[in-house]
């Protein structure tokens, strides 16, 4: 797995490549503009290339580009219809222009409306963004389900890349904290496996794509999206080994969203902690299967 976190693009992506390195990260994340206001971020060649020039020669392999929450694609208001679009289209071009490995993206939420309707509404604007981008990838990430929130389980997400048209740059990000919000346990070999085999079922492997690793601080089924540093939460550690050594997750960045008192991302000892746990998930699996 590439593992990494989610960091601040303070300066330029370039920069926020420079916080990778510094946190021992093979994947990023990034936040492509404000994540409290609605303008969305178009970078300039010069930081293209200088984020291309940051890249080359470090450890990083991949980017993530996490659309902000304030977008709602399900949303039956014009006017956040309208600015969730033209958000999603930035985040899509600027994922164009650098490279990344996708946009990941919250379905949004029905509120209290129809959920069939919101669905059609958030795959109406889905699809109309993606045919303002050229190549990169959005991937929906399933929810906590509190709410209206759209994509708490596999149908629901299903639902989704059918109302956007399926459309074959569409794929998915699969988050253990909502994952586990959302009813479904991912805390042992047999119970995640079960999970992964009804995401492969109604889904398709051929649409995961990306994860984040986060710890929850609320039970299984609590429907709440409170994340935990990686193995302090209702996960654990031995869970979080789980959920890292899947063999379907392999090869796919995995970011970390785990919060700090001082606000800041993951640190270099926590992503080297989390490949600790990659390896001791792994040779539990190697040492059942003899």
């Amino acid at each position: 797995m590439l593992i990494g976190a989610h960091v601040s693009p303070a300066g330029g992506p370039a920069k926020a490549v420079e916080r990778g390195v510094e946190s021992a990260c093979d994947a990023i994340q990034i936040f492509n503009q404000n994540p409290r206001a609605w303008k969305p971020t178009v970078y300039s060649d010069e930081q293209v290339a200088a984020f291309r020039e940051a890249m080359a020669p470090s450890r990083v392999d991949s980017l993530l580009i996490h659309a902000v929450y304030l977008l709602n694609p399900a949303s039956d208001d014009p006017e956040i219809r309208e600015k969730t679009l033209a958000s999603l289209i930035a985040s899509l071009r600027a994922g164009d222009a650098l490279g990344a490995h996708a946009v990941v993206l919250h379905p949004g939420s029905a509120k209290a409306g129809d959920v069939g309707e919101a669905i059609a509404r958030a795959g109406d604007v889905i699809r109309e963004a993606l045919a303002e981008s050229d190549r990169c990838a959005l991937h929906l990430e399933n929810t906590a389900g509190a709410g209206g929130t759209l994509g708490r389980s596999f149908h629901e997400l299903a639902a989704l890349f059918e109302a956007a048209g399926g459309d074959e740059r569409l794929g998915l990000c699969l988050d253990s904290c909502h994952l586990l919000a959302s009813g479904f346990d991912v805390r042992t070999p047999e119970s995640l496996g079960r999970v992964l085999d009804e995401c492969v079922e109604v889904v398709g492997l051929e649409r995961l794509g990306s994860v984040h690793l986060n710890d929850s601080q609320t039970p299984l089924g609590s429907n709440r999206d409170r994340h935990a540093p990686v193995g302090t939460g209702e996960i654990g550690e031995d869970g979080c080994a789980v959920f890292l050594s899947e063999p379907r997750f392999q090869g796919l960045p995995c970011i970390l969203e785990t919060p700090r008192a001082d606000r800041g991302g993951p640190t270099a000892e926590e992503i080297e902690d989390t490949r600790g746990l990659l390896e001791r998930g792994l040779a539990a699996r190697g040492a059942a299967a003899r």
